[in-house]
């Protein structure tokens, strides 16, 4: 991989990810779709099926995988929360890059979007307070922090592809 996003549902990474990925000829890798792609299923049915456990094992192995391939690496929005995960992206020598987005942010870009259930349920206090439970993870876990709010998703990718942005570090040792 030549980059990772990480991020909050909501945050981009997947919009920011493809348009990198365009910009610079490299792939784009979803893992979300590496998942199902390796279960033969969809992620709603890994979850009915086998449980949450056994998703976190899928993506664990994902993310391992996935390391080694070409291109830019989009996370879900759990991938560094899990241990063995942050982990894996701590370790790794590929700069990540944080997506990050307010509250209010997420829910005005998921108003519409039926495959994210959870966004609706939880509501803006429930996605106030799940997102800061992650906050600290995904801060630790990445090289570089973009606040996405007031950005294009073509804003975001100038803001990654810029030489100078890339040397700045919020302190991931």
């Amino acid at each position: 991989m030549k980059l990772i996003l990480v991020g909050f549902m909501g945050s981009g990474k997947t919009t920011v990810g493809n348009l990198l990925a365009q910009k610079l000829g490299l792939p784009y890798h979803d893992l979300d779709d590496v998942i199902v792609e390796t279960a033969g299923k969809s992620i709603k049915q890994i979850f009915a099926d086998d449980g949450e456990p056994a998703f976190r094992q899928l993506e664990h192995d994902a993310l391992k995988a996935s390391l080694a391939d070409d291109g830019i690496l989009g996370t879900g929005g759990g991938t560094p929360i899990q241990a063995a995960n942050f982990e894996l992206l701590k370790a790794s020598d590929v700069p990540v890059v944080l997506l990050d987005v307010m509250p209010e942010t997420i829910i005005a870009r998921l108003k519409n979007d039926t495959d994210r259930p959870l966004a609706q349920q939880l509501g803006l206090h429930g996605l106030v307070d799940l997102k800061g439970q992650r906050d600290t993870l995904y801060q630790q876990v990445s090289d570089f922090r973009i606040a996405t709010d007031d950005l294009t998703p073509l804003e975001v990718v100038d803001a990654i592809s810029q030489e100078g942005f890339l040397k700045m570090s919020f302190g991931r040792n």
